[in-house]
């Protein structure tokens, strides 16, 4: 049975492009498109290197069903958030229960919730001066970076990590573990 992916991301779609050139040999599961709420993240350039649609939705269409109406019609079975950044509005998670995944850069529940992303996680870890972090894996709920955890894997953290490195380490675990995650909960 055939299993369709839609991909989310806000940014440069590293994760979305390692994810759907893991599954590239497999036949049973299809990405229709990626999405993007912003029309210049380089993940569009990815897309078109993939030769995957890209699109590209305003802030209003997300919140008025117009997304939501566009993955039922396409037959989404799974919905991921690969650095996706605007919040999920509560239709479409009661619509997709427990099918939509994000990964959070972080051992969630730390360094979670408004405004904790990207280099900013890291910096956060780096000056509390931990002693690892990790990825978190979790279904999306109302409330951001606080649903169910599905995987986390940990890495150890030096003293001396930068933000810069410590995002180095925690990229190599986003890489390894998310499309084996996908696909173990296709």
């Amino acid at each position: 049975m055939i299993k369709k992916v839609a991909i989310f991301a806000s940014g440069s779609g590293s994760n979305a492009e390692n994810i759907i050139r893991f599954f590239s040999g497999e036949k049973n599961v299809i990405f229709p498109f990626i999405l993007s709420n912003k029309s210049d993240a380089f993940v569009k350039n990815r897309a078109e290197k993939l030769n995957i649609p890209f699109i590209f939705f305003t802030k209003e269409q997300w919140i008025n069903g117009e997304i939501l109406n566009l993955l039922k019609n396409e037959g989404i079975d799974l919905i991921v958030l690969a650095g996706f950044l605007l919040k999920v509005p509560s239709e479409l998670i009661e619509a997709y229960p427990k099918k939509i995944v994000n990964i959070h850069p972080s051992l969630l529940p730390k360094y979670g919730g408004k405004g904790m992303y990207g280099m900013k996680v890291h910096e956060a870890v780096a000056a509390a001066n931990e002693k690892e972090s990790g990825i978190t894996i979790h279904y999306v709920n109302e409330n951001l970076d606080e649903g169910e955890i599905i995987f986390q894997a940990k890495c150890e953290l030096l003293p001396t990590d930068s933000p810069e490195e410590i995002a180095a380490k925690v990229h190599k675990l986003e890489y390894e573990f998310f499309p084996k995650v996908i696909a173990e909960l296709l």
